[in-house]
């Protein structure tokens, strides 16, 4: 995705309240938290990139026009959230395999891809989350791009889900959310009722609180290195025994773009045996995906030597145990995104 850039954008004219390379560097300044924004509004990261670029593209050309009555920043959710609200006038939904269907069986035949449009994607980390600020606010925004989360946003009313981002992620006042939503306190308090309510009868938690204390249980510390250090070993070595016992007993593996997914040791166990047995020699790279850890799964090439990308993992770890394996399938866009390469070298 290409920068907005002076250069590169119509100037606004004359009399700007802000000198061009300040806008331009101010801007900038905002695409990270802005994308993770855009991203849990979208459920993709490619349209949430793009709505960004669109974002920063209309804020450059009316620049001119700010007054300063609000911050800049909250000039900018406007104009995001505006971008945003467009895209689903359609009310279209993204979604996880585990959304839409039952749990297959490894014997299962795999169905027809569906187009990408249907799957929350995942994000690179270093695109949707700040690189600095409040620890309190990186532990909650690292929270809220997790899959689960952004998934569970999709079944919000665009409107509700906005209303959910800028009050319970971003921690808005609810008179802010009001003035950007041309709305009233009384209708975003209303609409926030709404969204915790469709969000906990799926059983996730839209508290900032929550979310703190959920990643101060559970931090990158020493065990949860082992235990990712041990998964790579048992995958690599395609030790299916030592590789179950680090899942949880209800633990899914989900395969977008294919909508069959499974659940349990044993239909995951019997898939990699089965029509899952060419991941036999792979290899795994570390990424950051969704405030989660994950890898970049490369299969071998057999005797011609080399590995080819085949999927981006990311999982989910709870309690010192893997509760979910989602394996993305669409290398030919995430390997790029992610800064990877499509082949290993023998």
């Amino acid at each position: 995705m290409e920068k907005v850039t002076v250069r590169e954008s119509e100037s606004a004219g004359s009399g700007t309240a802000l000198a061009a390379d300040e806008v331009e560097l101010r801007l900038e300044e905002h695409r990270a938290e802005l994308t993770g924004y855009c991203y849990r509004m979208l459920g993709s990261v490619f349209e949430a990139e793009d709505a960004v670029q669109e974002t920063l593209v209309r804020a450059w050309r009316s620049h001119s026009g700010f007054e300063g009555r609000s911050s800049f920043r909250s000039w900018l959710y406007r104009i995001a959230t505006n971008v945003c609200l467009d895209s689903l006038n359609a009310g279209k939904r993204r979604a996880r395999p585990m959304d839409l269907s039952p749990a297959s069986h490894a014997d299962a035949t795999l169905p027809a891809a569906s187009p990408e449009s249907v799957w929350v994607e995942p994000v690179p980390d270093v695109r949707a989350l700040p690189s600095s600020g409040d620890p309190a606010d990186v532990v909650v925004s690292r929270e809220t791009i997790k899959l689960a989360f952004v998934a569970a946003l999709q079944h919000l009313p665009a409107r509700q889900r906005a209303v959910l981002i800028l009050r319970e992620v971003l921690a808005w006042k609810a008179s802010e959310t009001a003035e950007l939503l041309g709305t009233s306190v009384a209708s975003v308090n209303s609409a926030l009722q709404r969204a915790r309510a469709t969000l906990s009868d799926a059983g996730v938690s839209t508290s900032g609180a929550d979310h703190a204390k959920a990643a101060a249980a559970a931090p990158m510390d020493e065990a949860q290195e082992k235990l990712l250090a041990r998964y790579v070993d048992a995958f690599e070595r395609y030790d299916l025994d030592s590789l179950t016992a680090l899942l949880h007993e209800d633990v899914t593996l989900s395969m977008p773009p294919y909508a069959l997914w499974l659940q349990g040791h044993q239909d995951i166990r019997d898939w990699f045996l089965g029509t899952g047995i060419e991941c036999k020699g792979s290899r795994l790279v570390p990424v950051a995906a969704n405030g989660s850890p994950g890898f970049a799964q490369y299969r071998s090439n057999g005797e011609g030597g080399g590995h080819h990308a085949w999927a981006l993992q990311v999982l989910e770890i709870t309690d010192g145990r893997i509760t979910g394996i989602n394996a993305f399938l669409d290398t030919a866009h995430l390997f790029p995104l992610f800064g990877l390469p499509l082949e290993l070298p023998g």
